[in-house]
């Protein structure tokens, strides 16, 4: 229980110290980068305190602060999201770019595996081979997963 309760205290201090970095991501950070336990671990003890949770959420702050005068601006922020964005088409363009080429075509975009079928497969309640616009709806309001489960309809990376 104990453990629990400090798990969770951390994880709603990371989010409250990182909360300027994440609005600056497309989408409210859901697939932005992600702070690993090593990186808030800055002295490397193998345990993170309030300071190491505190400096990672400054270090942030001053990354989108540019001009250092303690306030983010609507450009500043922009110019973050901006920086975001370049740095994940550039990865995304790196990983899925098959011929290095420097290009994407349509089959190099294409879902890895079986993505495209799981994601149908979730949005198909009734299982009937079909999406309706309820199913379409019920999703995109409620973050439906199939099988009954309610969260974000966040879907794997491959």
């Amino acid at each position: 229980m104990k453990r629990a309760v400090l798990i969770s205290g951390v994880t709603a201090i990371a989010l409250a110290f990182t909360a300027a970095s994440v609005t600056a991501k497309p989408g409210g950070g859901h697939r932005g980068e992600r702070v690993s336990f090593e990186q808030l671990d800055a002295n490397g003890d193998g345990f993170v305190t309030i300071e190491e949770l505190q400096a990672q959420g400054q270090a942030r702050f001053a990354e989108t602060d540019t001009n250092g005068d303690g306030l983010l601006s609507a450009e500043e922020i922009a110019a973050k999201a901006d920086r975001d964005i370049s740095d994940r088409v550039a990865k995304m363009i790196e990983k899925r770019d098959t011929n290095g080429d420097g290009l994407l075509s349509q089959e190099e975009m294409q879902p890895n595996g079986d993505r495209a079928a799981r994601m149908f497969d979730r949005l198909d309640d009734n299982g009937d081979g079909q999406i309706s616009e309820e199913e379409f709806a019920s999703m995109k309001k409620h973050g439906k997963r199939k099988g009954g489960r309610d969260g974000d309809a966040e879907t794997e990376n491959n």
